[in-house]
Order: C-alpha cells, then sequence, then structure tokens
C-alpha cells in the first residue's frame, strides 16, 4: 500500500514545478516561458501522469486525484493542442507556415517551371514551322475563334478592344479571360491531386500548359503583337502561372515521396510530405485568387502595355520576395 503522505512528499516539487509553467503559459503564451522549461515540459507531464496512474491504482485520496486529472489536463493541452485565436492561426500561416511550405518545395518548383518553359517553346517552335500543331494543342472552346487563321484586328481586340460577344452583350476580352482563368485553376488542383500517382500526372499537365502558352505566343507574334499579348497575360499572369508552379511543386513531393519512401513505409512518407505540400497547395489557392482580382478588375480596366507589365513584374517580385526572403524559423516565429 502507497503511503498518500510520503508519495505527495515525493512528487510534489515536480507537480509545482509543472503547475508554475503551464500557468505561465496559460496567461502569456510559449514566449512567456524559457527554452529551458518548453524542454522539461514533457517529462513533467509524463511523471505527472504517472502519478496519477499510480494514485488511481492505489486508490489515494481523492483530492489528490483529482488534482492530478485537472494538471495534467491543462498541461495536455499546451503540449498537444495550445489553443490560438483563429486571427493568430491565419497570421502565423502568412507570416511563417505558407513561405516556409513554398521554400521547402524549391527543387520540385524549379522542375515545374523548366517543364512549363521547355512545353511553351516546344508549341512556339511547332506551331510557327506548322500552324496545323496549333489544333491540337488549344481546344476550340478555349481558342474562341483566336487561331492562326485570325485576323489582326480579332487578336488586337482582344489584347485592348471590348467588343461584345453576340447575343449576351458579355466583353469578348472577358470571356476569353473567364475560360482561361478557369482552365488554368483546374491545371493548379489537378496537379496537386494527382501527385500520388508517381507524378506522373503532375509532369505531363505542368508540360501541357506550358504548350498552351507557346500554342497562343505563336499565333499572336507573326501579327505583330507579341509585346501586347505577352502584357495583357502578365497582369495577372506571374500571380497564377506562379501558383501552378507552386501547385505542381506539391504534387512532385508527394508523388517522389511514394515513389522513394526511403527508409520509410509509404503510407507514413506520404503523410511526411503531404504536411509541407498540402500548406503550399494552399497559398497557391489565395494566389489563385488575387490572380482574379488582377484577371478581373486590373486587366479589364488597365489597357496600356506599359501599367500591365509593371503590375505583372511588381506582382512576380513581390511573391519572390515574400516566398524566397530569409525568415527565422518556426519556433521564433510564434
Amino acid at each position: 500500500m502507497v503511503n498518500a503522505t510520503r508519495f505527495r512528499t515525493a512528487h510534489q516539487a515536480d507537480w509545482d514545478k509543472l503547475d508554475a509553467i503551464v500557468a505561465r503559459i496559460e496567461k502569456g503564451g510559449v514566449s512567456a516561458v524559457s527554452e529551458e522549461s518548453l524542454l522539461v515540459l514533457p517529462l513533467l507531464y509524463r511523471s505527472a501522469l504517472s502519478s496519477l496512474s499510480v494514485a488511481r491504482e492505489t486508490s489515494l485520496d481523492r483530492s489528490l486525484i483529482v488534482y492530478l486529472e485537472q494538471l495534467c489536463t491543462r498541461a495536455y493541452f499546451q503540449i498537444y493542442g495550445v489553443p490560438t485565436s483563429a486571427r493568430r492561426q491565419l497570421g502565423r500561416f502568412f507570416a511563417h507556415s505558407w513561405p516556409m511550405a513554398v521554400q521547402s518545395l524549391w527543387r520540385e518548383t524549379l522542375v515545374a517551371l523548366v517543364l512549363t518553359v521547355v512545353g511553351a517553346v516546344v508549341a512556339y517552335v511547332l506551331i510557327r514551322n506548322d500552324p496545323a500543331w496549333f489544333y491540337a494543342v488549344i481546344p476550340d472552346a478555349l481558342a474562341q475563334g483566336r487561331d492562326p487563321t485570325a485576323s489582326v484586328a480579332l487578336l488586337r481586340d482582344t489584347i485592348y478592344g471590348s467588343s461584345k460577344m453576340p447575343g449576351n452583350g458579355e466583353s469578348a476580352l472577358a470571356t476569353f479571360a473567364a475560360s482561361l482563368f478557369t482552365h488554368n485553376a483546374q491545371i493548379s488542383i489537378f496537379a496537386f491531386a494527382l501527385g500520388f500517382a508517381f507524378a506522373v500526372p503532375t509532369a505531363l499537365l505542368l508540360a501541357y500548359n506550358g504548350l498552351m502558352m507557346g500554342a497562343m505566343l505563336a499565333v499572336f507574334v507573326p501579327k505583330g503583337l507579341g509585346f501586347g499579348f505577352v502584357g495583357w497575360l502578365m497582369i495577372h499572369g506571374t500571380t497564377e502561372i506562379f501558383a501552378i508552379v507552386i501547385a505542381g511543386a506539391a504534387g512532385f513531393r508527394i508523388g517522389m515521396a511514394i515513389a522513394f519512401p526511403g527508409r520509410a513505409a509509404r503510407t507514413d512518407a506520404a503523410v511526411a510530405a503531404g504536411r509541407s505540400a498540402a500548406t503550399a497547395m494552399g497559398g497557391a489557392v489565395v494566389m489563385l485568387a488575387v490572380a482574379g482580382l488582377l484577371e478581373g478588375i486590373g486587366r479589364q480596366t488597365i489597357t496600356s502595355d506599359v501599367p500591365r507589365y509593371a503590375i505583372g513584374l511588381a506582382m512576380l517580385a513581390g511573391w519572390c520576395v515574400y516566398f524566397y526572403l530569409p525568415r527565422k524559423t518556426d519556433g521564433a516565429a510564434a
């Protein structure tokens, strides 16, 4: 039989220390305690759990059992689920979690970018040599008459004009832009979601997205409208294409973890890779929303090439600084 007085005397110091650490965290957050206290917190918690188990099994003083239950519960929530407000969690996502997740995917991001650029170059070269390739790359529903046979006037109207679609009075520019944005959003989602298939579909989607960009360039450049078309695309395209590349990189991370799990089980490797990949993909959705605003407001109201290029390049520079600027570790940021 365990003597209650001796038992309390032997462990009271550790309980008091655990109580004090938890109380400081409850009042001032993790930053209110020292690193030494944070390191010893799990040990004190396990010791308190052990004491609670002994107290229950030996039917010690009921008040002691209640005290230990409350202490262990408070410590559990501080170790495994520190309560934070939604605003604080959102702030941490934008200040640390998202950019750090993108930083960790820099190799996959580079591969995704190369695939996109190579696809664009291949399509441009093929279609300049044989315009028939255009129809194998761009579906009619997306092209909407903007193909190698289109007139200069129609193509220029795509970039600067405000002609109306027959029957509904909707701007042809807005319709074409909306179709392009919807397609790119779908590419982003599928590039991430299909990463589990050893990243093969992800690579094909990124290459195909590049083929589409190269195909459209091959239509506008020969008509002397290449500069204007790139500006029309850039005002929102630098954000949108960046989002697609990040989504593809996230898909690659999951696919490579499944294909080459190392010593870990495939499921465990996929779960570990999925944490940073899902965070990056969540941010890519935010980028697509920003691109949608730029497209719906900026590109429809700004019709000059120079401001379009300025906005597009500024957005690209801003994203690069945001993602790749060195920052403190997670513990410091928290």
